[in-house]
């Protein structure tokens, strides 16, 4: 078994164009670190819905050079076999350490085939990306990506055009073209793999059609220069976008946490590149501090998510970040109310472990609502969708341009929003407390277990769906197991407590890291009865998930 591994390790670095990966794994073959090269060669970074996610390093266990060749190459025959008339694909990527290498590699093989395939010439926010697969029309689009995944992961994100209106796959979508990624695995080295430079390289006159089409969803935007506002990239690449976006909308340059303004793979300020975890904001926090700001804009990485900041006194930091589901009732009012005033009808969704506020919403205004299972390939899909959000920082402002969820038009509606409400002498603070006159006051939160060893989530979620508790908190719970399905949703590894109380939990794996999401939800009769209820819920589940 040894000596097949080694053999399977040496094969591998055969073939491997990137020096630095075929060294690491040469070394490891010379010093016959077996446990070094069964994490990177007993297993395989599967393709899914969510495309491909890990850590960059040698082996098919691994995002590498080798590993994106073969993909491209299993999604390049998925694409002739659905396209055969003029099959196309579009391809971006963020600042991310080889983003830009695997990206030219996916080009030219996509090229070899006869594909029509255009490739940026410069990073890209991952929105951006989307809405260049949806304004040419493209078959695929490809956004090589991990996101706010931890400095050393990176990934593989595929949307498909025709009857998938350009939003990300779905099942069996991801199955199939994971059949032909091994395909091509069994079957071709990396230098066998045909390739070509023969595609054409866009760029901003892309992302000025994006630009344009976006300034326009809030209008003209009144005294726009009348709010203080805080920005950071998280290091990654959204701020040449936004910064262009808010000019041309008549807002104020924002002030920038310059630190964390440009791409930087290494990502040297934050522990994770992500404004939901701890710290991550807290240069933010330091600059609205200091320039006295009104409001702060965060977004990840690749710009599809969206936190703020507002101040408030009774906070450590004197600043705050709104929960997803706070910022997602914030926008799901103003876009309804937008909507319904231009006499749009459609839909409002969000998924099924977000807050269920929007459903108040879409009721106030008589529009439709959905609730999806967890992920924008699902919530982009809602017919006539008018607006989509998850809690997760994900908000989808404008379905029919960008299918996916956008943190810089998401932006720009909460600017707007800021200024509207400074001409009117208030605050979000206010227009979220009016929220909680007007829907009933809700308080949701998340319990988050990161892993080394994925077999404790699995541990965990199989000990709760064999013995689910009956009482959570001291209140009666009714169980569902979400991994069965419904007829209003497909079947999703997920489990759901109701309690008679109102309150509801939902216990999932994370479909992109390794962690144990816990999403817990009451409400009250006032904020504070609210958010005693949701922290007693927080207590018990605690102690049920140790």
């Amino acid at each position: 078994m040894t000596e097949q591994l080694i053999a399977a390790a040496q094969a591998w670095a055969d073939q491997d164009p990137d020096s630095e990966t075929r060294t690491e794994l040469i070394g490891l073959i010379q010093a016959r670190n077996i446990d070094a090269l069964q994490s990177r060669m007993g297993s395989r970074l599967e393709f899914g819905t969510a495309g491909l996610r890990g850590e960059l390093g040698a082996g098919p266990n691994r995002m590498n050079r080798v590993l994106v060749a073969q993909a491209a190459a299993g999604i390049r025959d998925y694409v002739l076999e659905q396209f055969p008339q003029g099959a196309s694909v579009v391809i971006g990527f963020d600042g991310r350490i080889n983003s830009d290498i695997f990206a030219r590699d996916s080009a030219e093989i996509f090229a070899a085939a006869g594909i029509e395939t255009s490739l940026f010439d410069s990073v890209v926010p991952t929105p951006v990306l989307a809405f260049a697969g949806k304004h040419l029309g493209t078959s695929a689009a490809i956004m090589v990506t991990a996101s706010h995944n931890p400095p050393r992961d990176n990934g593989y994100k595929v949307y498909l055009g025709g009857a998938n209106g350009g939003s990300q796959i779905t099942s069996p979508a991801d199955k199939e073209i994971s059949l032909k990624i091994h395909a091509v695995a069994a079957g071709q080295t990396f230098d066998e793999i045909p390739k070509s430079d023969n595609y054409r390289i866009i760029g901003d006159e892309i992302r000025d059609l994006y630009i344009d089409r976006t300034r326009n969803l809030t209008g003209p935007i009144a005294n726009g220069n009348d709010v203080k506002i805080v920005y950071t990239a998280m290091h990654g690449v959204g701020w040449h976008v936004v910064e262009k976006l808010f000019a041309k909308a008549g807002l104020a340059r924002p002030a920038t946490v310059d630190a964390q303004l440009l791409p930087d793979g290494l990502f040297p300020t934050v522990a994770f590149p992500n404004p939901e975890e701890p710290g991550a904001m807290d240069l933010s926090f330091a600059l609205a501090r200091s320039v006295e700001a009104d409001l702060i804009l965060a977004n990840d990485p690749d710009a599809d998510r969206l936190a703020i900041g507002i101040p408030d006194a009774n906070a450590a930091e004197g600043w705050r970040r709104l929960t997803g589901d706070e910022l997602g009732l914030l926008l799901g009012h103003e876009v309804a109310k937008r909507a319904v005033d231009s006499g749009i009808s459609g839909n409002l969704a969000c998924s099924i472990v977000s807050s269920s506020a929007l459903a108040k919403v879409a009721d106030k205004f008589k529009l439709g609502y959905r609730e999806t299972l967890t992920g924008f390939k699902w919530i982009s899909k809602v017919p006539n969708l008018i607006f989509g959000f998850e809690e997760a920082l994900g908000y989808c402002i404008d379905p029919t341009s960008t299918p996916d969820k956008d943190g810089i038009s998401a932006a720009l509606m909460v600017a707007a929003i800021a200024a509207d409400l400074a001409n009117e002498g208030q605050t979000i603070a206010d227009r979220l407390d009016e929220m909680g006159r007007l829907y009933g006051h809700f308080a949701t939160g998340q319990i988050s277990i990161r892993v080394d060893d994925l077999s404790v989530i699995a541990n965990l979620m199989s000990k709760l769906r064999n013995d689910p508790p009956k009482n959570i908190d001291g209140v009666s719970t009714s169980f569902t197991d979400l991994k069965l399905g419904s007829p209003e949703l497909g079947p999703t590894d997920g489990l759901r407590f109701d309690l008679a109380d109102g309150r509801r939990v939902i216990v999932r794996p994370s479909g992109t890291e390794p962690k144990l999401k816990c999403y817990l939800q009451a409400t009250g009769s006032s904020k504070l009865e609210a958010q005693t209820a949701l922290a007693a819920l927080n207590t018990a589940m605690k102690a049920l998930l140790v």
